[in-house]
């Protein structure tokens, strides 16, 4: 039996017949508007997310299967957080903490596509994608949860396959949420106060000496970059913020010779 292979990336309960999915379901000769209804009632769950879905078409008797793939595992662990992005500096920016409820979650929902044999392997391998993203597990970074799982700590939900939370949980790790958005907040404001009382020590100086006091003094690169981008001198040497606009100004109001 002839068959087509239709394949696309779609929103989880959202799919529609425009680009890409519904011109290339068109020549296949389907009812299109009956296909996107089965792919949105299957990906439902994913609502957010985007999600790799298959198409497979029996060209002789128009009769269609849907396979649907699982979103990133990025993504699934920002739905589980509650997060639009993960951390730009996860090392030190920490921007959620998960339950080993949720990464068992996870890791059933993509075990298909992760290494390891059991279940306890798999768990591993999604904290990992946490340590990357800045989220916390249990309230501990990924390393010390890895350990954790290792002494056997989770064992027991692991086993059991444990994926529910209690609505006090659920409360809890969103005031925790709460808690780490707010020390995050904190700790730049305190970062580019540093930053801004080391620069203007350093009125005059080269760009690439301010840098390097910068750089001594533990200020992260983007906010290094964001800083200097902001300072103008003449013959090579750094002003502080807003010195040419100041310049301009005086050199607007000198009379013409």
């Amino acid at each position: 039996m002839p068959k087509t292979i239709v394949e696309a990336m779609i929103e989880g309960g959202k799919a529609s017949a425009a680009p890409p999915l519904g011109p290339a379901l068109g020549p296949t000769g389907l009812n299109v508007a009956q296909v996107i209804i089965e792919i949105n009632k299957k990906t439902e769950s994913f609502k957010g997310m985007q999600v790799p879905i298959k198409v497979i078409v029996d060209t002789d008797t128009k009769t269609f299967e849907i396979e649907i793939g699982t979103p990133p595992t990025s993504s699934l662990i920002k739905k589980e957080a509650g997060i639009e992005k993960g951390s730009g500096m996860p090392h030190a920016d920490k921007v959620a903490d998960l339950r080993i409820e949720q990464i068992i979650k996870v890791a059933k929902m993509k075990s298909g596509s992760l290494s390891g044999r059991t279940l306890k392997e798999k768990v591993k391998c999604i904290i990992g994608t946490c340590n990357s993203m800045g989220v916390l597990v249990g309230g501990k970074a990924a390393v010390d949860a890895i350990q954790d799982v290792n002494s056997g700590k989770y064992d027991s939900e692991i086993k059991a396959e444990k994926t529910e939370l209690t609505a006090d949980d659920l409360k809890g790790l969103e005031l925790e949420k709460k808690k780490l958005a707010e020390d995050v907040a904190r700790r730049h404001a305190e970062e580019e106060k540093k930053a801004n009382d080391i620069m203007s020590a350093l009125v005059g100086k080269e760009k690439s000496v301010i840098k390097s006091r910068l750089k001594e003094n533990g200020i992260s690169e983007s906010l290094i970059t964001k800083l200097l981008a902001t300072i103008v001198g003449t013959g090579g040497a750094a002003g502080a913020p807003g010195a040419a606009k100041t310049e301009e100004k005086k050199s607007e109001k000198k009379p013409a010779a």
